[in-house]
């Protein structure tokens, strides 16, 4: 049986290859990539055009759902003043997570649990997330309301996504808890949206 990566303990046999995400900056960074974790194998085109995008450089920073961990690293490596935390449901996510973050030299606070639980008496000034949208639409749903309760005055949400698959019906939802919502970037058929706590 075919079992996705939204899983909290993946049963497949843990195979790891390294991989490489190349900004346009000409900084490089590389990550051990485990089967059984979203992109395994390759750092997918979503995931590198939302970091390229991110407005995000400072303060506590929450990445939900963030895999191996790719996202939250590069933005602290990037951007030092960042305070990173990053949780995903997935056990073997969490692991890599964390082997990612020494291997690149980099302090943060991971833990494993479903969307905000981990957080409980936590809030942020910015979430960000490449959202598991083969979960269904009822956790990317809960991901952006819980956003807006996690989040702090004038805290910002960005996400992306593929506008052809639910990306349009994303962007709608985050406008309608937050009561706005920006697209910082629409490349390809992707497109990275903000919304900010008002």
């Amino acid at each position: 049986m075919f079992e996705h990566y939204y899983t909290e303990k993946p049963t497949s046999v843990l195979k790891v290859k390294i991989v490489e995400l190349k900004l346009k900056n000409g900084h490089v960074y590389r990550f051990k990539s485990p089967s059984g974790v979203y992109s395994f194998g390759k750092i997918d085109r979503a995931t590198k055009i939302l970091i390229e995008n991110s407005r995000i450089n400072f303060g506590d920073v929450l990445d939900i759902g963030c895999g191996y961990g790719v996202i939250g690293i590069t933005l602290k490596k990037e951007n030092p003043d960042i305070n990173l935390y990053m949780s995903d449901i997935n056990q073997r996510a969490v692991e890599f997570a964390k082997i990612n973050s020494k291997d690149n030299n980099i302090e943060a606070d991971i833990r494993q649990g479903y969307l905000y639980e981990p957080w409980n008496n936590m809030s942020f000034d910015h979430i960000i997330s490449n959202p598991p949208i083969v979960a269904g639409k009822q956790v990317w749903m809960n991901l952006i309301e819980g956003a807006f309760e996690k989040l702090r005055e004038g805290g910002t949400l960005e996400l992306v996504a593929y506008h052809n698959k639910g990306g349009k019906r994303i962007k709608e939802y985050m406008r309608s808890i937050f009561g706005n919502v920006e697209e910082l970037c629409k490349e390809g058929g992707i497109r990275v949206y903000s919304s900010k706590k008002l």
